[in-house]
């Protein structure tokens, strides 16, 4: 093992002089346009743009209904409530994600539940859910994780036995596929992030989409304080038409902005070629890494489509002098943005003081103190992914023991 990596390190160029990001937007000149173009028209917010992305994104992913949102926690939070999540409703997810993925569970007053992963794709284990269902449980919030679908038919069809709705956090797969269908088509509702860091970016945003009316309705009152503007839905069958509204539950204002909207618009005519170059730089890393034992790359099913947000490794510590937190620290120091996703959830000192201990997701917990992020984003260049193949190479391949 040694000699490979010296052999290896013969190879090397130059230390990377400038700083890189694990993750960055893409901007042209036809997003500055379109949003150029919203602001030199008559609505800069509840104008034109929202319903026209919204429709845009549906038929993208081949959904009925496209919500669009503030941003992806707000988006959670609004499927969590068309759900009908409510005080002391448990909701199963998995450890492995960004604390929004169990604090709209929160905020709706329910009980999020933990299940631990699987070992391989790092999204939640199916068997774990199956074990966590009892009758307080109400949804099931699987995470499609660094872009890879979880298993979504075996989650689906757990939920229909207990009548559990299953609210896909899809923040990392807007264009990734399961056995062909597009992710945003199969499960009850399913989240979309458009921070400048995920497949497309409107700024800050996030979308919901759904094949239910129902739902789409009660998403729609919820993201604007909870009015209804439909003369249909309205109590009184006398109300004057035209300028009349009802408040009909406590809603928020979650809306986003027509030029955000714009943006958004603009950046998924780009979509395909985005994963594309996503795709075609996580394939130069498993290439670059395919002998190198010191780390373990991602895993794919073969009947899933990655959209590829992140490429994690996972180090294999057995074999190596040092710990994830000083090979963190020399890659920050080879101007490599690496980063690590996620703190396990309930390891969150806030969620340690509702009562989460240490301990409940033994393999998320093995594999937090293990991952290391790499940068992946689609205008990286040849030179980008090359400088951070070398650096891991050259941090990692010392510590070989």
């Amino acid at each position: 093992m040694i000699n490979q990596v010296a052999s290896l390190q013969t190879e090397f160029v130059q230390r990377r002089k400038t700083w890189l990001p694990y993750g960055r937007q893409w901007i042209d000149e036809a997003d500055i346009q379109a949003v150029v173009a919203v602001l030199q028209s008559e609505y800069l917010t509840t104008g034109p743009q929202i319903e026209h992305f919204e429709r845009k994104l549906a038929l993208r992913v081949g959904a009925s209904y496209a919500v669009a949102f503030s941003n992806g926690t707000a988006a959670l939070h609004a499927a969590c409530y068309a759900a009908g999540i409510g005080p002391g409703d448990e909701v199963i997810t998995t450890p492995i994600t960004f604390a929004a993925s169990a604090n709209c569970v929160l905020y709706q007053q329910g009980i999020p539940v933990f299940a631990d992963i699987d070992e391989q794709t790092y999204n939640i284990d199916p068997n774990q859910v199956a074990a966590l269902i009892t009758p307080r449980t109400k949804a099931i919030i699987p995470v499609d994780y660094s872009g890879q679908p979880a298993d979504l038919h075996e989650l689906r069809a757990i939920a229909k036995e207990h009548g559990l709705v299953v609210i896909e956090d899809a923040a990392h797969a807007l264009g990734a596929a399961y056995d062909g269908q597009p992710i945003g088509s199969i499960s009850d509702m399913t989240m979309f992030s458009l921070h400048p860091v995920k497949q497309i970016t409107s700024g800050e945003g996030g979308v919901i989409t759904t094949n239910s009316l129902a739902y789409y309705e009660k998403l729609l009152e919820f993201r604007s304080h909870g009015i209804v503007r439909d003369p249909v839905r309205w109590s009184q069958e006398s109300a004057p038409v035209g300028w009349y509204y009802e408040m009909q539950s406590l809603g928020y204002n979650y809306r986003l902005t027509d030029m955000q909207a714009a943006l958004a618009s603009s950046q998924l005519d780009k979509l395909d070629r985005f994963v594309e170059l996503r795709s075609e730089y996580a394939a130069y890393y498993d290439e670059a890494f395919s002998q190198f034992s010191l780390i373990k790359t991602p895993f794919q099913k073969e009947s899933r489509q990655s959209s590829w947000h992140l490429y994690v490794i996972q180090l294999e510590l057995e074999f190596l002098s040092t710990d994830r937190n000083q090979i963190y620290n020399e890659l920050i120091a080879e101007n490599i943005g690496v980063q690590v996703h996620y703190i396990p959830v309930y390891l969150h000192p806030y969620y340690q003081q509702l009562g989460y201990a240490k301990g409940q997701c033994l393999k998320a917990e093995k594999l937090f103190e293990r991952m290391l992020t790499l940068p992946l984003f689609p205008s990286m260049t040849h030179e980008d992914v090359q400088d951070v193949i070398d650096a891991v190479f050259r941090v990692i391949g010392k510590y070989a023991c």
